[in-house]
């Protein structure tokens, strides 16, 4: 696609819109979009909690027992 001026841009559909935006969204690599520090702080919270959650998480097939068992 080639470059597209605001007057054919507003003749797009929402759709065709929507798929240009995930286009250009792709097209940025990790490091082209910088993280706040609030985010970098935030995700590197969540992170250390997926690594302490990891010990006490269960297979599926524990899941499914243990739903089994409760189930009446």
């Amino acid at each position: 696609m080639g470059s597209l001026n605001s007057d054919e841009l507003a003749r797009l559909s929402p759709e065709e819109r929507l798929a240009l935006i995930g286009q250009l969204w792709d097209s940025l690599r990790d490091t082209d979009v910088p993280l706040p520090e609030a985010q970098q702080a935030e995700l590197g919270r969540r992170l250390s909690s997926l690594d302490q959650d990891r010990t006490q998480a269960v297979t599926w097939e524990q899941l499914r027992a243990e739903l089994a068992r409760r189930r009446p």
